[in-house]
């Protein structure tokens, strides 16, 4: 799908990925530990929490081995909490620390006025809270009350890129104006407390993590944005009910909530990538850099292998998998700050950006820098 709008063009000014920056925050949150897990501690906590018997344990432990996620990612520790039941304020408190830490540093490099934003699209999977993520966001920065205001919901990891899609139509339907776009996970929302060895692997997983991309339709921006939407391209398999079963959020028998996974998943995955690429490679032949959704280490090892992908191709996504974890719809954007903070990204390179998600769908987009895209000094997450 063009990024053409009349005679402009969709513009990434910037994107901001959230650094575990307590600068902004309330004062309840900026006590909050965000201390990185190892995955020794991982299992230590989740012992000490009581929830899981020695089989799940043990499964946590071999599915954490095979995971690809290094030593030092992010974790809310309130999932390990003896005794406690995830509530709303757990959920909230998250989601308020990821999501403003991200647009706080987007605010920061962009140095626009956060009164100026027209559209405002937020995406989150699980947690749907009354009144919105979206609006939370509204209060917290007091944008104007004719704020174009989304909040998508249950879409999965590659929410993300329906979320640029929709700020993308927003954008030619306001001219002149700023989009700003959100994409994260709430992990205290995915996580599993009970022994349902279907809804464990997860767990193991997903982590901590928010992006925020500021898009443009002002032609006065073109001389600093980074980056020109170029593509995207949507594709949806949830008229087969293998792929539309593949994922869901699901009870267990104590009425414990997790998120199963099937076995089937990658090939759901394949088909729904095979026939987003047939789309794409009619519109967009060539690219040198990509993004996959950093899900899994076997997901990436079965897509390299299918696409027949160079490990210098793949590293964005293996690092950042390494790094921070599975972070969701918001992976791509680490994947991206990972990019530029080794200087790859060069005046008219092109990046594939590719998410997966529930229902099932594969989106894929794709962006060519406008300029030589130096490494940021500060504001990314891999200057940590």
């Amino acid at each position: 799908m063009l990024s053409k709008m009349g005679k402009e063009v969709t513009k990434m000014v910037n994107g901001g990925v959230e650094s575990k920056s307590r600068k902004g925050l309330p004062d309840f949150l900026r006590s909050v530990n965000l201390k990185y897990i190892s995955k020794s501690h991982f299992i230590e906590l989740a012992m000490k929490s009581g929830n899981f018997n020695e089989t799940s344990i043990e499964l946590q432990r071999k599915l954490l081995d095979q995971s690809g996620i290094g030593e030092e990612s992010y974790m809310p520790r309130v999932v390990f909490k003896p005794g406690h039941k995830i509530n709303l304020r757990d959920g909230r408190e998250e989601a308020a620390m990821v999501i403003f830490g991200a647009i706080d540093e987007l605010l920061a490099a962009t140095k626009i006025n956060v009164k100026h934003v027209k559209i405002l699209v937020l995406n989150c999977g699980v947690l749907n809270t009354t009144p919105s993520l979206s609006a939370m966001v509204i209060n917290h920065y007091k944008l104007r009350h004719n704020t174009e205001s989304y909040n998508l919901g249950g879409m999965g990891c590659g929410a993300g890129i329906i979320a640029i899609d929709l700020a993308k139509d927003l954008l030619n339907a306001h001219q002149g104006s700023y989009a700003l776009v959100v994409s994260t996970e709430i992990v205290s929302f995915t996580w599993y407390s009970g022994n349902d060895t279907m809804l464990l692997p997860p767990n193991c997983s997903f982590r901590m993590g928010a992006a925020a991309i500021m898009l443009s339709s002002r032609r006065i921006d073109r001389w600093r944005s980074k980056y020109q939407l170029m593509q995207l391209v949507r594709t949806h398999k949830g008229m087969e009910d293998t792929s539309y079963k593949s994922m869901e959020l699901r009870e267990d028998r104590d009425g414990k909530q997790g998120l199963y996974v099937s076995k089937d998943i990658m090939e759901v995955t394949r088909r729904a990538l095979k026939a987003n690429i047939t789309t794409l490679g009619r519109l967009e032949p060539s690219f040198e850099h990509i993004c996959v959704l950093a899900s899994s280490k076997t997901v990436l090892d079965e897509i390299q292998k299918d696409l027949k992908l160079t490990e210098e191709k793949m590293e964005a996504s293996r690092r950042t998998l390494e790094r921070f974890g599975n972070t969701s719809s918001s992976s791509i954007w680490y994947e991206l700050a990972y990019l530029e903070h080794k200087a790859k990204m060069k005046r008219g390179d092109k990046v594939w950006q590719i998410g997966f998600g529930s229902g099932f769908k594969c989106n894929s987009v794709v962006w060519k820098a406008l300029r030589n895209i130096n490494p940021p000094r500060h504001n990314s997450p891999w200057n940590l």
